[in-house]
């Protein structure tokens, strides 16, 4: 299943995408937040391209793990954005994906400035791909317990 990653922020949201198989996220692409809510073409292109099943919105909660003010707007934007795309929608804990994708970057020699623009994409991808290893441990976990049943 093809799952399309938002980290959705007040002007810029970050794009990533996973493989077909759920094993693998790829950044794609930045847009700003007002064209995914709005629907427009360049979102429609995104979709369209990607042929996602479900998309996973990171919510920026608390180090503590509470959902605040700002996660619950992201979370009204998401919905809203699924609604518009008619494709299923889940959460996932972003917390500190910004400031890892930051330290990704900087490690690999770009400034601020040209960090600016890929930091939201390079952290859509890490959550997802914390998400996908979550869902494919899950999976094995299964099996594991499934096998161990019919013994």
């Amino acid at each position: 299943m093809r799952v399309l990653a938002l980290d959705i922020g007040k002007v810029r949201t970050g794009i990533a995408v996973s493989d077909p198989q759920g094993r693998v996220a790829t950044p794609v692409c930045v847009l700003s937040t007002s064209d995914i809510v709005d629907n427009t073409t360049a979102w429609q292109r995104v979709l369209q391209d990607w042929e996602p099943e479900l998309l996973l919105a990171g919510l920026p909660q608390s180090l503590s793990g509470k959902v605040g003010a700002q996660a619950q707007r992201t979370k009204d934007l998401a919905q809203s954005i699924a609604q518009r795309s008619v494709l299923p929608i889940e959460y996932t804990d972003e917390r500190l994906s910004s400031a890892e994708a930051k330290r990704s970057l900087h490690e690999s020699g770009l400034s601020e400035r040209e960090m600016r623009g890929k930091v939201d994409m390079i952290a859509a991808s890490l959550f997802l791909q914390a998400w996908l290893d979550e869902q494919q441990a899950a999976t094995k976990s299964n099996a594991s317990v499934q096998t161990k049943q019919t013994e």
